[in-house]
């Protein structure tokens, strides 16, 4: 990354931490399967399951309750399935209740039918309604129910009502899966925290490798009947294939890295964005800030300006230097109006989206208010024909 360009999207992915490319560096140094019997399959062996203790310590849960996948889309996919299992219970789940802001990935990725799903509305500011999955719960009466929900909603950074919703779905008999990838390493999420049944999440968003995730189950009597990676029978059963150890490693050392001092980084954090904030309000008067009224981690910034689309800032702000993003970076590189804004009543189709994280300066912020100015100024002058 050139060091003369400014990168506020962290959401998408975080830079690589030093922590996380020298354990990979080390693991690629060790040859060897970790389902070999020798000493280097053994070896390997140990490095996967070393990184398995670790992130279930972090997370609250004992280390066979964690598999490792190739990010989190394929852990939603492998979790939103009706044949979860919870100790003798062996009926398939009727119901899959979705948070209408959550990512793609449960949204379309899920194993229901259509008629099997229904999204739960927001709040103007892009909460869950407690009171609309109450009355879904109500509505799902004498069926078995699973409600899928975000910790922390990828486009505005509000944190969700989960452990409130995890109550109301346990006394009605349900499991609670969470989406916990833009939660981890920016607020505490653990499986007491957030009161979930299973808890997905991805390396990159945290400052490790691309192409590795975990899901994690809260305790032992939680199955899933039917995998999506069927072969050699590899993480316990849940995932097949040869595990990708130094992608692995990386994802270890960067949760590591994320879990340590939670709560001073979001601090940190939210100090740069609300002085972000601060300074496009200065500077563009008519700028409309999405989620500002509600609880969010200090991360993220969501605002629209009128009479510029999303995708013209955006495009125009990277050829000035400025890596944000408009929405869910998962769409293949199209910039899509947001079910989320529209789930938030919200008038305008896109928001762009500034995403801070471990690498994040003051003077980047800076930079970006001044760059974001001058942006919005050229455009104006260009359309009104000054």
């Amino acid at each position: 990354m050139s060091k003369n360009r400014i990168y506020l999207d962290h959401n998408a992915t975080s830079p690589l931490r030093p922590a996380a490319r020298a354990a990979m560096l080390a693991a690629m140094d060790a040859p060897g399967n970790a389902s070999s019997v020798h000493a280097e399959g053994r070896a390997a062996k140990a490095v996967l399951e070393q990184a398995r203790a670790t992130i279930a310590k972090g997370l609250g849960t004992a280390p066979r309750n964690v598999a490792f996948t190739s990010g989190a889309t394929e852990a939603a996919n492998l979790a939103l399935t009706p044949m979860l299992q919870r100790g003798s219970e062996t009926a398939p789940i009727e119901v899959l209740l979705v948070g209408a802001g959550e990512h793609p990935a449960v949204l379309m990725g899920h194993r229901f039918p259509a008629q099997a799903v229904e999204r739960i509305a927001l709040t103007p500011e892009g909460a869950l309604s407690l009171a609309a999955l109450e009355a879904a719960l109500a509505r799902s009466h004498g069926k078995r129910v699973l409600v899928a929900l975000q910790a922390v909603n990828n486009e505005t950074g509000v944190i969700q009502p989960v452990y409130e919703a995890a109550e109301r779905v346990h006394a009605a008999g349900g499991l609670l899966i969470c989406d916990a990838t833009q939660a981890i390493g920016r607020i505490e999420t653990t499986f007491q925290s957030t009161g979930a049944d299973f808890l997905f999440f991805s390396s990159h968003k945290l400052g490790g490798p691309l192409g590795a995730g975990a899901l994690a189950a809260a305790q032992d009597g939680l199955h899933i009947l039917d995998t999506l990676v069927k072969g050699g029978g590899q993480e316990f059963g849940r995932r097949a294939g040869t595990e990708n150890v130094p992608a692995i490693a990386g994802f270890s050392a960067a949760f590591t890295a994320a879990l340590q001092g939670v709560s001073s980084e979001n601090t940190r954090l939210g100090a740069l964005r609300d002085a972000l904030e601060n300074r496009i309000a200065g500077l563009v008067a008519d700028v409309r800030f999405f989620g500002r009224g509600a609880h969010r981690v200090g991360s993220v910034s969501a605002f629209a300006i009128p009479g510029i689309p999303a995708h013209t800032l955006l495009m125009a702000l990277d050829l000035a230097g400025v890596a944000v993003s408009s929405g869910s970076a998962c769409s293949s590189g199209k910039v899509r109006e947001s079910h989320v804004l529209a789930a938030m009543g919200a008038p305008e189709k896109e928001a762009l989206r500034a995403s801070l994280g471990w690498s994040t300066r003051q003077e980047d912020v800076e930079q970006f208010g001044m760059v974001l100015a001058e942006v919005v100024d050229r455009i104006r002058s260009r359309r009104s024909g000054a």
